[in-house]
């Protein structure tokens, strides 16, 4: 067991992008990072690179089997969990294989076109994912005495800055990965909602347009600007705020 006065944080999709950063900086802060990741090999590659005590734990967010299991590991190597980020995430399905540019994949999921298919795959891992593992580690956070949860989400899946006729957001609205966003937005709100007469904090961080795998290379921002207000917020002590929905540094993003 470690001391409990060492944090034990979880990320998950943590093998790369934006969910590798914020494993490094974590762990560089002092917490006993786990790092979640779908391969445990690419996993465990990942936990030698940013040291400091990092464990690579399989978890596939998709996968009950994965999620239990994880669980299970966690329970009995450390007896509770303090962070939670939910970090992974997949955008498409078809991009990288067909070599389309991030406009030309987004003309091809307006309402009217996109893949049924496709869109239950991103919201498997996106959505449905991030409430299976919230529902398999919640009473290992509850056996903290100040635990946070972050899910990671975007200001894509802003229903006032897409309903908004200026926003140059709304052309990236699609059924595929901004929905889900959406729909994260939502299931998150609920989480708060449980959770509000409790010590457990909720909040939802959008990383911005940041240049990972994730948006093919095409973002604006570096992974360190990306994994920035998701490190702030997780890193925030018991009297830190929670319920909130922010992008980078601290700026509230309408609901």
């Amino acid at each position: 067991m470690e001391s409990m006065n060492t944090r034990i944080a979880l990320v998950t999709g943590a093998n790369q992008g934006i969910g590798f950063q914020v494993a490094k900086e974590l762990a560089g802060k002092g917490m006993k990072v786990l790092l979640g990741s779908r391969d445990k090999k690419r996993g465990e590659t990942a936990a030698k690179e940013i040291g400091n005590g990092t464990v690579a734990i399989q978890l596939d967010v998709t996968d009950r089997q994965s999620i239990a299991d994880a669980s299970a590991s966690i329970q009995k190597q450390f007896g509770r969990l303090d962070v939670l980020v939910n970090n992974a995430g997949i955008s498409n399905t078809r991009m990288q294989k067909l070599g389309l540019s991030m406009h030309e994949y987004m003309a091809s999921t307006r309402a009217s076109l996109t893949s049924i298919d496709e869109m239950r795959v991103v919201w498997d891992t996106n959505v449905f994912g991030v409430l299976a593992v919230y529902q398999a580690m919640l009473p290992l956070l509850r056996e903290s005495k100040d635990a946070r949860i972050v899910n990671v989400s975007s200001t894509l899946g802003s229903l006032s800055l897409n309903s908004d006729p200026n926003s140059g957001y709304s052309s990236f609205y699609n059924p595929v990965y901004a929905a889900s966003k959406t729909a994260l937005n939502g299931i998150t709100l609920s989480m708060m909602l449980e959770l509000k007469d409790t010590t457990i904090k909720v909040n939802l961080v959008s990383p911005g347009f940041t240049k990972s795998a994730l948006t093919n290379f095409e973002g604006f921002e570096s992974l360190e600007d990306g994994a920035r207000e998701v490190v702030r917020v997780a890193a925030l002590g018991p009297e830190g705020a929670t319920g909130t929905f922010t992008t980078w540094d601290n700026v509230p993003v309408p609901w």
